[in-house]
């Protein structure tokens, strides 16, 4: 069974103690901690502080949902978010492949976010904590066979990858996606965009989500986390209704 949460980032207009409200409220299990607003890296007493409330509420930390781009952040960098994330007691640091696509990404380029990738997955390693990428456009993760060709080029067990529906992607395509990847999917965003960026409610792309959640229930790396991301309008009044509609999906 997957283990479904949120990403924090869907609710980044709330402080901490009220997002943990709202996700125990709409009965979900986790929360993926953002980098960008509710967790900044390097402020190890922010990062404990809300392990605790998390804790405190009945839930568990999903992750630490970081920026840092392999090959593009100053490297040092990188420091600080495995600080915040071992202060978060997250297993899993989110880290994002370059700041180009594959087809516009010059092979040096792309050497340094291979390399860089695995110099920070040896340091996460040594304190216990897994790597997965950001599978999105403008990185070297834009298209599933794209990721899998850097996954094995870094050849680091614990580096994995995140999947989410490529945007415009139709669902037969986006699914063989899921396929192609396989049990290297450490997690999953979940949210309903269409056309493009256009966020609609879960339930307006359920085919898809329904066929997603067998596929990952055949997967040897599950369970896995489903985490949302994103609701119409940011609206967190509408997060039961997304929460319940994810159960339902994923009692297949």
């Amino acid at each position: 069974m997957s283990r479904l949460g949120i990403c924090s980032v869907t609710l980044r207009h709330l402080d901490p103690a009220r997002v943990i409200s709202a996700v125990a409220g709409a009965g979900l299990e986790c929360v993926e901690w953002g980098g960008d607003v509710h967790v900044p890296p390097g402020e190890e007493a922010v990062a404990r502080a809300v392990r605790e409330a998390t804790l405190d509420a009945g839930l568990a930390v999903a992750s630490y949902g970081s920026y840092y781009r392999a090959g593009h952040t100053d490297p040092g960098e990188f420091d600080a978010v495995l600080r915040s994330a071992m202060a978060l007691g997250a297993p899993r640091v989110r880290i994002w492949a370059g700041a180009t696509g594959t087809d516009a990404t010059p092979p040096e380029q792309r050497r340094a976010v291979v390399e860089d990738t695995r110099r920070a997955a040896a340091l996460a390693a040594d304190a216990g904590v897994e790597l997965a990428y950001e599978f999105h456009r403008d990185t070297l993760t834009d298209g599933a066979a794209h990721t899998l060709r850097l996954l094995e080029e870094v050849d680091r067990a614990e580096v994995r990858t995140y999947w989410q529906p490529p945007v415009d992607l139709p669902d037969a395509e986006a699914l063989t996606g899921l396929e192609t990847l396989g049990g290297r999917v450490a997690a999953v965003h979940a949210f309903s965009w269409w056309p493009g960026t256009t966020r609609l409610p879960l339930t307006a792309r359920a085919p898809l989500w329904r066929r997603a959640f067998e596929r990952l229930s055949t997967q040897p790396a599950a369970p896995l986390d489903v985490l949302l991301e994103f609701v119409p309008g940011d609206d967190e009044r509408l997060l039961p209704r997304e929460a319940a509609t994810l159960r339902a999906l994923a009692a297949i």
